[in-house]
């Protein structure tokens, strides 16, 4: 009497079973290609050169620094030119961050307030440039598309921020190449879903032992004649640092 119930139950299992499996499968695909991108530019520690051109509708300026971090919480970044802002320096060290001004001889601790505004007069904040966070950890995504655009074979995510993430955005669209799971663009929409800023990466090249956008160009959405680009001249992971170079007095070196 019991055989049509256990059919039934059977039945079940191999309809919903598979389902849930295959969610779970590409629940972890998610997340794995997810962190294939974040460690793309991660190791335990690094060392990188970059120049930075700013336009906007009022300046344009150029910038070379040299930047060194060790795992989340030490980041150091120091101006190498122009000679007016050599060794100008921005320093995160656990949860404090500073900046040092060689022309005044003043560091200055920043407070929360002053996490939201311009880095060196370019179109990243004090947070982007020390914030530490993993696309996977942060929010929840979703592929929403994947095949071949603009003679690419790409994959699109979707990301939303998960309810206790500390991420002032509302929602992520990052779109990699399908082969080698390189960034090319990522697109930020504020609480309001309206877009604000577009990050391009570009220029891909060895770079730090694989291949890597060599060049990062940030654009702001109400202002898209102007930008902020990064140019990767130099990257190293996994290299030896001293705890003692992200300390207040190194950050005073020039």
């Amino acid at each position: 009497m019991f055989k049509p119930l256990f059919f039934c139950f059977s039945l079940f299992s191999l309809l919903v079973f598979p389902s849930v499996q295959a969610v779970e499968l590409e629940v972890d695909r998610v997340k794995t290609l997810l962190n294939a991108v974040d460690d793309l530019w991660r190791g335990e520690s690094s060392y990188a050169v970059t120049t930075m051109y700013v336009k906007t509708a009022n300046y344009a300026r150029t910038m070379k620094m040299e930047g060194w971090s060790k795992g989340k919480e030490k980041t150091l970044f120091r101006v190498v030119k122009p000679l007016r802002e050599k060794g100008t320096s921005t320093l995160k060290s656990d949860n404090h961050v500073y900046t040092y001004l060689p022309k005044t001889d003043r560091t200055i601790k920043l407070t929360s307030g002053m996490m939201m505004g311009s880095w060196m007069g370019s179109h990243l904040t004090n947070d982007d440039l020390v914030k530490e966070a993993r696309l996977e950890e942060d929010y929840t995504a979703e592929i929403s598309f994947e095949g071949e655009r603009d003679g690419q074979r790409i994959i699109e995510f979707t990301l939303v921020p998960k309810l206790d993430a500390a991420v002032v955005w509302g929602k992520l669209e990052l779109t990699i190449l399908a082969d080698g799971h390189i960034p090319v663009v990522e697109s930020y929409y504020d609480e309001d879903m309206v877009l604000a800023r577009t990050i391009r990466f570009t220029d891909i090249q060895q770079l730090g032992g694989r291949l890597r956008p060599a060049v990062l160009r940030v654009v702001p959405a109400d202002k898209p004649d102007e930008y902020t680009e990064f140019v990767y001249e130099k990257l190293s992971l996994n290299v030896k640092l001293k705890d003692g170079l992200f300390s207040l007095s190194s950050l005073k070196k020039r």
